[in-house]
């Protein structure tokens, strides 16, 4: 059976909701307040701005490359001979110095025949002072000879004329005729003897020449079987051991000289021709010398090499070369830089000596022919910079930029000195708006600092 008050009560439930809704929807608006009306304008926008003036700037070129010894000596073997000494740290990663001995081969066959040779020498010069002597001893009886074939020439022509006169026999003649020419044969065969005398010294010198020649292969040959460093040097690899037998043309070890490294750092070609511009020499122009070493002033550029991830880690350099040429994957331009004595003020971990194959960040900085006009890079948006006019209101402008580096922008067209730039990022940037503009003189060093390519 259905409740008869059901109904009833839901309806009058219904109705109370309503009027306590209509009640409190009638408090709020009577309780409401009128929105307050501004006295005065609204708050101006207050932006950072810098003064534009042309600054001297250094303009820097950045590239990397793999660092490698300046100098290298790879020790190799003229000759063939058993390894009889071998230096006890003569291992990869130890430093030698000049003049030590690292490796010695069997000297015995090259002395042997550096004995042999000083002998044949001793015996050729003895032939040589002998044939001297008997050159000497071959003129005198020469002479001599020479006398007796006068003296019979002379007891031949007085027989011959008494002959005529009837007064000696035919007989006596024919004897003094045969002792006359016996006495030639003795004169011409002197004569012979002492023509000879000039080629057999001759052929005696050049024998001793050969023997002298012998001699010094064999010195050579001797001092080859000793492996001193040339200079101080780091070694690099060994592939020898004590008692091995080493045939000609084997290599040995190789050492790198610690005077001096070399990076090949790739620089990108825009990059380097605007450093190369502020270096060129002033006759550079009206000189036909192809050699860009002569054309360019190295000295002028400040070089650097920084252990790449780790920018702390620094040596100072010099610009040595520019490679032949452009890499063929990059099309970047090869520039070798020196580092002198990398191995001076080490201190490891923090400052490591410069070793071959470090990866490596170059910098090159050369100062700008004349004063650039310079704004921070974050102050261009797309070819674009905002300008604070003399009405305190922002105005879009734009310029062209003539390259950016790092940090910084030099600007080349659309912008005069003595503007105010606006080194914020207005959003909105509406053209016309109105600003207070606030001269930011902290942004205004760091930026004469950081063209002049110091940091703060």
């Amino acid at each position: 059976m259905k409740n008869p008050f059901g109904g009833k009560r839901s309806f009058l439930l219904v109705v109370a909701c309503l009027a306590a809704g209509v009640v409190i929807a009638a408090v709020l608006v009577l309780n409401r307040q009128a929105p307050l009306h501004g006295a005065g304008p609204p708050e101006l926008r207050e932006l950072s701005v810098i003064v534009a003036e042309r600054l001297p700037f250094r303009i820097e070129a950045r590239g990397h490359g793999i660092s490698r010894a300046a100098e290298y000596w790879q020790a190799t073997a003229n000759v063939p001979g058993r390894v009889v000494e071998r230096h006890p740290e003569l291992e990869s990663g130890m430093l030698m110095r000049e003049g030590e001995l690292l490796l010695a081969l069997d000297p015995s066959r090259y002395r042997l025949a550096i004995a042999e040779a000083e002998a044949q020498m001793a015996s050729l010069s003895a032939d040589l002072e002998r044939l001297e002597k008997e050159e000497q001893n071959t003129s005198r009886l020469l002479g001599l000879e020479r006398e007796s074939l006068a003296l019979s020439e002379q007891e031949l022509s007085r027989i011959e004329r008494l002959v005529e006169q009837g007064s000696v026999s035919r007989s006596r003649r024919d004897e003094q005729v045969r002792a006359t020419v016996a006495q030639r044969k003795a004169v011409a065969t002197l004569e012979n003897e002492l023509a000879l005398v000039p080629a057999r010294r001759s052929r005696l010198q050049a024998e001793l020449e050969r023997a002298e020649t012998r001699l010094g292969q064999a010195n050579e040959d001797l001092a080859d079987t000793r492996f001193v460093a040339p200079y101080d040097l780091r070694i690099d690899g060994v592939d020898i051991e004590l008692h091995q037998q080493v045939v000609a043309g084997q290599k040995l070890f190789r050492g790198d000289s610690i005077a001096a490294a070399e990076i090949e750092a790739h620089i990108p070609l825009p990059m380097l021709r605007r450093l190369m511009g502020s270096v060129l020499r002033a006759d550079a122009a009206m000189s036909e010398v192809m050699d860009i070493s002569e054309r360019l002033d190295f000295t002028a550029i400040d070089a650097e090499a920084r252990l790449a991830g780790l920018d702390e880690v620094r040596w100072p350099a010099r610009v040595t070369r520019v490679a032949s040429g452009l890499d063929r994957q990059t099309r970047s331009v090869r520039v070798v830089v020196t580092v002198d004595r990398p191995y001076d003020n080490v201190a490891p971990p923090a400052r490591p000596a410069l070793q071959p194959g470090m990866y490596l960040q170059v910098v090159l900085g050369a100062p700008a022919r004349e004063n650039l006009l310079v704004v921070p890079a974050a102050a261009v948006h797309d070819d674009e910079i905002y300008i604070a006019d003399d009405g305190d209101r922002l105005e879009r402008r734009q310029v062209s930029v003539a390259f950016r580096q790092g940090d910084l922008a030099v600007i080349d067209e659309g912008l005069s000195p003595g503007e105010r730039v606006i080194v914020d990022d207005p959003v909105p940037a509406l053209d016309g708006m109105s600003i207070q503009p606030a001269r930011d003189e902290a942004m205004a060093a760091w930026m004469r600092a950081r063209a002049r390519g110091r940091t703060q």
